[in-house]
């Protein structure tokens, strides 16, 4: 580790994994991240610095040191956001070949460092050569110095990492001739060994958790995320090791290795007074009576087990996936006008405006089933943070439909004032009339009116936007969440909606539900809103987005770019190429990395042993893709590597804000319906019915085989885990043979 003395950058062995993760696991550390990923560049010369091809001098100093280290450091950079997962893939499957010790994202998302076990008959730079040559990547030719200091990111950005790193010693390579010195000692530093054959908690981690993840959650859960100082750290050391030592077999060893030393000074040394209170500490926690794993850590590995989904989404738990750098033309100028913390929220909230230019035109999928431009935009975040910057962009993309529908509600109401209701002869209503952007206070009647006009003059989209989720209520005559929901499915499969009647004045007519919505809320009331609606395919039609500032305490108002007529005149070429697409739309490109991210979900879904993830990202794979092929068609039927791009971020994105907001619930539930299935046989059920069967038919048969409750959400899981289909026709299920 480096830290400055009298000006001069000095060096410090980090000798245990407790110690290296607290310092990437830092709140400071974790704030600079979060600032850094989010756009704020200049704050990357204050992460935690560290340094792994070389010793300190003799008087501790980095300047000039000629001691290598067994380790070398290596650093890729300018990778793409294609080529990262790629080069991360490579690296791992030659991590045996390279002797790979750690391996982590830049502190930009753009790149990696690495560090391998030093071939000693090598120089530095050819040991970089030989890496580079092995791996198939090019390494920064400015980082080739054993002295080459590397900024450290955070334990998120912590990809792989090998306890033998801790143990570097001096080596005589080809670039040094220097005798080998002796190096400080953990019990020099500590007063703790590092290792011992019988120490339980020699494993990285506790049933794949890390043991510093463990102490970070403990600390954000128990103590706001402050770690132990001069005060209270001999209290809440003692708390932390009551704590863990049931999953270190209640062992002195195990605690001194995960434990970390809250006395220690910041350049790694402890007096022994101190040495001799924190391990007096350990030793009566391991006095107390034990009554079996405690609460709060049973708290801790659940609040764990729920935060894996959204890791894999990439970014962080608190940091969703970073905005690409590069953006599609019409993604970048449509997000100018905004402060860099709202950008991800604008680039995926004005999808729904964009999909309603579409009409006629559908895309094909790459399973070839065909969809249509919808998009439903949920955007999540907390009061008066700014969720309203969403609200120009959307009124200069809709503003040529609003010029539209002025004409026609015009139109209607001229026809209604010769044709009030109880008239005995009607002039026909003009089949022409059709209206697109609706007010959020409808009837029934009107709504179906709205689809079936919009259906009939070109299969157009119908258009809303309210403040807050709750508003969607009232464009059904019922005004419940359920009704809504019902329509959020039917809408994004395109299904059959709208109502027959019989009287003269009523309204009938049947077609394709195409909606497309904004809606904003907060983080409860998202959450009270689809409380029924996150395991029935609900959540998972929706793309949602959410607004996190770097500092969230600042409550100041945003200032934003000027709409004017030249930024109308800028986007009017985009909105044009959308209006004139008709027919079927393919674009290969667009379909091989639907494909392609399929797989990636799947891997990813299977390494973080995530339900919730892989359920939900199938949906999430879809959005994205339209989203590509939107952009596809406005840019001139042209693909690029900045669609390509965010299309991979806007999968993550939607990802990330849902596993956040909904995917502690949609996990729970998944793991219970599992506890189901192994107790009650569901899938025997599933064999003792027909391939099409009813529902009524289903619930005899669970009836029959002794099933309590009425089943639905057994239902639900045979249809999110893609068992069987509901077949709106015949009103049957019908089973899917994998």
């Amino acid at each position: 580790m480096i830290y400055l003395k009298d000006g001069a950058k000095m060096m410090r062995p980090v000798t245990t994994r407790a110690e290296y993760m607290a310092l990437r696991g830092s709140n400071e550390q974790q704030q600079l991240m979060n600032a850094i990923r989010s756009g704020n560049e200049s704050l990357k010369h204050r992460l935690v610095q560290m340094n792994y091809s070389c010793l300190p001098n003799a008087d501790g100093t980095l300047k000039g040191s000629t001691r290598m280290s067994d380790t070398v450091g290596m650093d890729i950079d300018h990778l793409s956001a294609d080529e990262m997962p790629v080069v991360r893939e490579r690296i791992l499957a030659k991590k045996d070949e390279l002797g790979l010790l750690m391996l982590e994202e830049s502190a930009r998302g753009q790149g990696y460092h690495l560090v391998f076990r030093r071939r000693q008959h090598m120089s530095q730079v050819e040991n970089l050569q030989w890496a580079a040559n092995l791996l198939s990547v090019a390494y920064d030719a400015q980082a080739k110095d054993i002295t080459r200091v590397f900024f450290t990111t955070g334990t998120e950005q912590l990809i792989y990492l090998d306890d033998a790193i801790f143990a570097s010693e001096e080596v005589l390579g080809t670039d040094s001739w220097t005798s080998q010195a002796a190096r400080p000692s953990v019990t020099d530093l500590h007063g703790l060994s590092k290792s011992s054959d019988d120490n339980p908690c020699q494993e990285k981690d506790y049933n794949g958790m890390a043991f510093s993840d463990i102490i970070a959650k403990y600390w954000e859960l128990y103590n706001g995320g402050k770690l132990p100082v001069v005060g209270d750290r001999n209290a809440l050391t003692f708390e932390l090791a009551v704590n863990l030592r049931s999953i270190c077999g209640y062992s002195m060893e195990g605690l001194q290795t995960v434990v970390p030393n809250y006395w220690a000074q910041p350049d790694g040394s402890c007096t022994d007074a101190d040495r001799n209170e924190y391990l007096h500490t350990l030793e009566n926690a391991l006095k107390e009576p034990r009554r079996g794993m405690p609460l709060r850590m049973k708290q801790v590995l659940q609040a764990l087990k729920e935060q894996q989904g959204v890791r894999a989404c990439g970014g962080s738990i608190s940091t969703p996936p970073p905005l690409p750098k590069r953006l599609p033309p019409l993604i970048r100028l449509l997000t100018r006008n905004v402060p860099w913390f709202y950008k991800p929220a604008v680039a995926s909230a004005v999808f729904p405006a964009l999909g309603a230019h579409l009409h006629g035109a559908k895309f094909r999928y790459w399973d070839n089933v065909d969809h249509e431009a919808t998009f439903m935009n949920l955007l999540v975040g907390r009061q008066s943070v700014g969720k309203g910057s969403i609200k120009k962009p959307i009124e200069f993309i809709m503003d040529d439909i609003r010029q539209r529908d002025l004409l026609g509600r015009q139109r209607e109401a001229e026809w209604k004032q010769k044709n009030p209701t109880g008239k005995q002869k009607k002039d026909p209503r003009p089949r022409d009339i059709c209206i697109q952007m609706l007010i959020d206070n409808l009837t029934d009647a009107v709504f179906n009116q709205r689809v079936v006009d919009a259906h009939n003059n070109g299969e157009r989209y119908i258009y809303t936007i309210v403040d807050e989720v709750e508003a969607l209520k009232k464009v059904t005559s019922s005004h419940k969440a359920d009704e809504v929901g019902l329509l959020i499915r039917k809408a994004f499969d395109n299904a059959m909606a709208g109502q027959e009647r019989v009287g003269a004045d009523s309204v009938s007519g049947i077609a394709p539900l195409r909606w497309n919505f904004n809606a904003s809320t907060t983080p409860p009331n998202a959450r009270r809103f689809f409380s029924r609606m996150v395991n029935d395919g609900t959540v998972s039609r929706l793309d949602v987005a959410t607004i996190i500032r770097a500092n969230d305490d600042d409550d100041e108002a945003p200032i934003l770019g000027i709409y004017d007529e030249a930024f109308a005149a800028e986007l009017k070429p985009y909105i044009d190429r959308l209006e004139a697409a008709h027919g079927l739309i393919e674009c290969p490109a667009a379909r091989r990395l639907a494909l392609d991210m399929k797989q990636e979900n799947a891997d990813t879904a299977r390494l973080y042993e995530s339900e919730a993830y892989r359920v939900l990202s199938y949906r999430a794979n879809v959005i994205a893709w339209l989203k590509g092929m939107v952009l596809y068609v406005a840019h001139g039927y042209k693909w690029d590597k900045t669609i390509a791009e965010f299309v991979r971020w806007s999968e993550q994105y939607n990802l990330w804000c849902k596993m956040l907001y909904f995917g502690a619930q949609l996990e729970k539930e998944l793991t219970d319906e599992q506890d189901l299935q192994r107790h009650s046989g569901p899938q025997n059920l599933l064999a003792l019915l027909p391939d099409e069967f009813t529902r009524e038919q289903y619930l005899q048969m669970r009836q029959q085989a002794g099933r309590p409750g009425p089943g639905d959400s057994t239902l639900r899981a045979w249809q999110t885990r893609g068992h069987i289909a509901y077949d709106e026709t015949s009103a049957r299920y019908v089973k899917i043979n994998h």
